[in-house]
């Protein structure tokens, strides 16, 4: 038998590919790990996982079908566990980048119960940052 370990990878299938790398490289910090433009796959580092972006007019993004927006999406939300969690801190970072950030909240995830926000990426994926549970 095996057991779940953590999170390997998201695919989100993406329509501007540019603002999807502005936000999760230059606003939260993913680097971007592997990059294959042939078919359309551009691969980011985010902590022990990744996150791929995959453009709908490369091979690829065609192949999942019509494109995401208001009637179709790709996810309900990702989960992004995140250190330090400041609230204060990170509420001013992410208003200064013109997102604005939902209540602080303490919600369950798998590290117990913490802190957490959400924000919106630039194509509408809403994306939980969270903390630790408290000491």
């Amino acid at each position: 038998m095996f057991r779940i370990r953590n999170i390997d990878h998201i695919v989100l299938r993406v329509t501007d590919l540019r603002a999807m790398l502005a936000f999760y490289v230059d606003i939260l910090g993913c680097s971007v790990e592997r990059e294959k433009p042939g078919i359309g796959l551009y691969q980011l580092r985010a902590g022990g996982s990744l996150i791929d972006l995959v453009p709908v007019s490369e091979p690829l993004g065609r192949a999942g079908g019509a494109p995401p927006g208001r009637e179709g999406r790709n996810l309900d939300h990702l989960c992004l566990h995140i250190e330090p969690f400041h609230p204060q801190a990170l509420v001013r970072y992410l208003r200064a980048r013109d997102i604005e950030p939902g209540p602080v909240e303490t919600r369950y995830g798998a590290t117990g119960n913490g802190p957490s926000l959400y924000i919106q990426d630039p194509e509408g994926n809403t994306v939980e940052l969270k903390g630790s549970p408290p000491a």
